[in-house]
């Protein structure tokens, strides 16, 4: 496997170079996209399931998906239009640059491995494994995530929910009504898929618990099942009425995840410090509200503004 591994790093290397030489802004995204899958094969082979599964749902995919939302509200001249001039890339001071940003990255490089050869303890996972069964879980991932350094997550949600907030402040998006599909069988196919699509994301959600999943990588898949409806011709057109749950929804998780901090730190623990005995329960319903959060957050940054809502 060493050979795999190898190769693996060298793929990682030239899409790297790729995604920021190539001559349009089209084909950088594909190397992205692209470098994402790989990456996630590379946090498999790292032995870190619930990174792999986070990458390729969101640093891939969805993050894929809004670079070509983003691309898509482009002219096409801008889309088109080469990252770096071809001028730029052949002048001596490109080239100058180039060159430090090797220099250095190869000295960082350097300068790790030296550092990993005074490593004296192999980190925390011995003190991880011991504390674990106070989580509530049995995934160390989530125990980390939604326990013992849960004030981290609590800050990715907000962060999520103001890039949410920001996208809705510069206006309504008209998504249309009637588009042209490149297939008739598209939307059936597509709403033959969403229930699997909805199945998985509660699957990853559960498991959890006890195993690679959590509340990221399933509100990323339900992401992409809305994603999918949209490309299918759904329209964003909604009611008021649910227009005014539907911002519920998007702040549910940072809501419930604060509430349950604040709640026990007056009860006397803390600040997001669980008793033992109710830990599970408190992290099953902290990730449950934050999985369709981070779904709807995520759909919402795809449709790129506030819905646009009717009377009807």
């Amino acid at each position: 496997m060493a050979v795999f591994d190898l190769i693996l790093g060298l793929l990682l290397v030239v899409l790297v170079w790729k995604s920021l030489s190539v001559s349009d802004l089209f084909g950088a995204v594909i190397s992205f996209m692209a470098f994402g899958l790989l990456m996630a094969v590379a946090w498999v082979r790292l032995e870190a399931p619930d990174i792999a599964l986070a990458e390729a749902a969101i640093g891939s995919g969805l993050t894929g998906a809004l670079l070509f939302s983003t691309l898509g509200r482009l002219p096409h001249s801008e889309a088109r239009q080469p990252v770096v001039s071809r001028t730029v890339r052949n002048g001596p001071g490109y080239w100058m640059t180039t060159g430090f940003w090797w220099v250095l990255a190869i000295l960082l490089s350097i300068a790790f491995l030296f550092s990993l050869l005074d490593l004296q303890t192999p980190g925390l996972g011995g003190l991880l494994q011991e504390r674990l069964p106070e989580s509530g879980v049995l995934n160390p991932v989530t125990a980390v995530l939604l326990n013992f350094r849960s004030l981290d997550t609590v800050m990715e949600i907000a962060v999520l929910l103001l890039a949410v907030v920001v996208a809705w402040s510069m206006g309504t998006v008209v998504w249309p009504v009637k588009r042209t599909l490149p297939s008739p069988l598209l939307p059936g196919f597509v709403r033959l898929l969403t229930p699997f699509f909805l199945l998985v994301s509660f699957s990853l959600l559960w498991r959890g618990s006890h195993a690679p999943g959590g509340a990221f990588p399933s509100g990323a898949v339900l992401a992409a099942a809305g994603i999918l409806l949209l490309l299918a011709g759904k329209t964003t057109r909604i009611c008021p009425r649910f227009m005014f749950w539907l911002r519920w929804i998007l702040a549910v998780g940072l809501l419930v995840f604060v509430f349950a901090g604040v709640s026990l730190m007056v009860a006397g623990y803390g600040f997001l410090v669980y008793p033992e005995q109710w830990a599970g329960a408190l992290i099953l319903l902290i990730e449950v509200s934050a999985g369709v959060s981070i779904g709807a957050m995520l759909m919402a940054l795809y449709i790129g503004g506030e819905p646009d809502i009717h009377s009807a």
